[in-house]
């Protein structure tokens, strides 16, 4: 078991009180497209907290990273965290292995940022030139897995969730870069800022891009929903002050965001990184929950979410 999330198994025991303070965990990915939980992070990491200064000093906000969605539902079934940016496939599978009964969500966070990207040799120039390869996504059953698995079935590969006409990869996000750029993978289905990374630093090619696509969702256990409802929408309402922040002052979230990854990953995040991401990416609170049911469809072609139920309570903010 890694040991940040054996720290995680430690704490659970939902929302706790510490020094008098209600204790806050929320999830994020340190992805561009996450920039919400990154900013979070970094004011939090800097001492002016975006979310604290909204919720009162009664209330300390703790964050916890995590590589892709699976792990981070893993945590609030654990009850390690109250709330996380997720994308949509995590939280759908989620909300129905737990037969709605765990998982609500808050908010949308970010749409597009999602791309294919090709190795730059020209080994692949059509969709038919993906038989026999290997498409590396940041983790099984994760919004960009189901993703690549259902497209290679449109274009009618044999896709199954342990091989098939083309090999899919579940590979930590960190780990493609290499692959790529060494030729041991053929394609990776991620996210930004991987996608500008694979880009720059391995010669690759964007295959096709999500631009509609939802990206990130936030995301609140019911148990948090329950215990302290008001604490739940003053987040909410922080988030949704955040992300008009960043749509009304790019430059300055931009920064923001750099800092945050550079902190996060120990090394110094290039500004031309995070600039070419941020036009790849739409930032929005809002949600449509129609928007999911493509995503519903797609993951349900591929095997996934077969015992999928009614999504009225996902949406509901109501425990």
């Amino acid at each position: 078991m890694k040991p940040v999330f054996f720290l995680l198994l430690v704490l659970a025991a939902a929302t706790v009180a510490r020094a008098g303070k209600v204790v806050l965990r929320v999830g994020y990915f340190p992805n561009i497209t996450h920039a919400q939980g990154v900013i979070g992070s970094q004011t939090t990491r800097e001492g002016h907290g975006w979310f604290e200064q909204r919720l009162g000093p009664d209330v300390e906000v703790q964050w916890f990273a995590f590589n892709a969605g699976p792990s981070a539902m893993e945590a609030v079934f654990a009850g390690s965290i109250d709330l996380t940016y997720v994308g949509p496939n995590p939280s759908l599978n989620a909300y129905i292995r737990s037969r709605g009964e765990e998982i609500r969500v808050l908010a949308g966070a970010a749409e597009g940022g999602a791309a294919l990207v090709v190795a730059g040799d020209g080994r692949i120039k059509t969709p038919a030139d993906f038989r026999g390869k290997k498409v590396a996504t940041p983790q099984f059953g994760n919004t960009q897995d189901v993703a690549a698995r259902a497209w290679l079935k449109q274009q009618g590969f044999k896709i199954s969730q342990t091989g098939g006409d083309a090999f899919i990869l579940p590979t930590a996000n960190p780990d493609q870069l290499a692959l790529l750029k060494t030729g041991r993978i053929d394609a990776v289905w991620t996210v930004e800022p991987w996608v500008s990374r694979l880009e720059q630093e391995a010669g690759g090619k964007v295959f096709l891009e999500q631009p509609d696509i939802v990206t990130t969702l936030l995301v609140s256990s019911v148990r948090l929903l329950r215990e302290h409802p008001e604490l739940a929408q003053q987040f909410r309402a922080a988030h949704t002050e955040l992300t008009d922040w960043i749509n009304a002052h790019g430059d300055e979230a931009r920064a923001i965001v750099r800092a945050g990854l550079t902190a996060e990953m120990r090394r110094e995040f290039p500004a031309r990184l995070v600039d070419s991401a941020w036009r790849r990416l739409r930032f929005t609170a809002s949600l449509v929950p129609a928007q999911i049911e493509g995503v519903v469809a797609d993951a349900q072609s591929v095997g996934f979410l077969r015992d999928a139920i009614p999504l009225d309570r996902l949406f509901s903010g109501q425990p």
